[in-house]
């Protein structure tokens, strides 16, 4: 019998998100179409990402356990998430790849499609 990896255990797990998400945060406040979105204490947004591209991936629910279900979509409503904001959002995940390595492993493209789906769904706005 063959053992199942999630994908969280495929990108290297706690210490990979970790990397990716350090790597991609000083981006998002450095973009100004994306800066305004993301107010408050950004180790404590940081924090919250981590625990959920953890819970996203197949670890451990760990956003789940502190927060509820995530819900995102209806979590990020009263933000204006515009397509162009989704596509800044995504280049800058992929920027945080690319630094920090990640799009060396072959399980990082299944990710970013993910990821993909994910900015797509979030988008509650015109430009």
């Amino acid at each position: 019998m063959q053992d199942f990896k999630t994908l969280f255990e495929e990108i290297g797990g706690t210490e990979t998100i970790e990397k990716l998400v350090e790597a991609f945060y000083p981006r998002v406040y450095a973009d100004p179409v994306l800066s305004p979105l993301f107010e408050g204490d950004i180790e404590d947004i940081k924090r919250k990402q981590k625990m959920f591209l953890t819970q996203f991936l197949g670890g451990p629910p760990l956003y789940s356990q502190e927060f509820g279900p995530p819900a995102m979509k209806q979590r990020h409503l009263p933000f204006e998430i515009t397509p162009l904001r989704a596509q800044r959002w995504l280049a800058c995940m992929k920027e945080a790849f690319h630094e920090t390595g990640l799009e060396q492993n072959p399980a990082s493209v299944l990710f970013y499609d993910r990821l993909i789906q994910v900015a797509a769904i979030m988008v509650n706005s015109p430009e």
